[in-house]
C-alpha cells in the first residue's frame, strides 16, 4: 500500500524551508524556527527548545552554537538552576527573528486563507497523531 500522507508532509516541510531561503537572511530552516520561537517568547531553556522542536540534542546544540557565533543569541546559566541554560535573543537576533517571524506568518496567513477552520482543526489532529505516534517509537 502506498504511503498516504508522509510524502506530502515531507514535501510541505521542504517547501517551508525553500520559503525561508527566499528571505535571504542567512539562516537555515532549523535556525529560522528557533529564532521565530524565541521571538514569540521571552527566552527559553534548552529543554524547552528540545520539547518544541524534537531535534536530537546534538543537532540543537549545533544550531545554538551557530546562532551564538553569529551574535544572534545569548546562552546563559539559569540563576535558579545552574545546570540549565536559558537562550535569549540579542538585539541583533531580535531584528532577524522579527523578520523571520513576519515572513513565516505571512506564508501561514496565505495558507489559512485557503482553508476553513474545520480543515485547520482536522490538519492539527493529523499532526498531533503523527507526533504522538513518533513519540511511541
Amino acid at each position: 500500500m502506498p504511503l498516504q500522507f508522509i510524502p506530502q508532509v515531507h514535501r510541505a516541510t521542504h517547501r517551508i524551508g525553500l520559503h525561508i531561503e527566499q528571505l535571504d537572511a542567512g539562516v537555515n530552516q532549523g535556525e529560522a524556527h528557533i529564532l521565530a520561537h524565541l521571538a514569540a517568547s521571552d527566552g527559553a531553556t534548552v529543554a524547552e527548545l528540545h520539547r518544541a522542536f524534537a531535534h536530537k540534542r546534538s543537532t540543537l546544540t549545533s544550531i545554538l552554537d551557530r546562532l551564538e557565533e553569529r551574535g544572534m543569541i545569548d546562552r546563559r546559566t539559569d540563576a535558579r538552576d545552574r545546570r540549565t541554560f536559558v537562550i535569549s535573543l540579542t538585539a541583533r537576533g531580535r531584528v532577524l527573528a522579527r523578520r523571520v517571524s513576519a515572513h513565516l506568518a505571512a506564508f501561514e496567513a496565505r495558507v489559512l486563507e485557503r482553508l476553513s477552520p474545520r480543515d485547520v482543526a482536522a490538519f492539527a489532529r493529523v499532526l498531533d497523531a503523527l507526533e504522538e505516534s513518533a513519540e511511541q517509537l
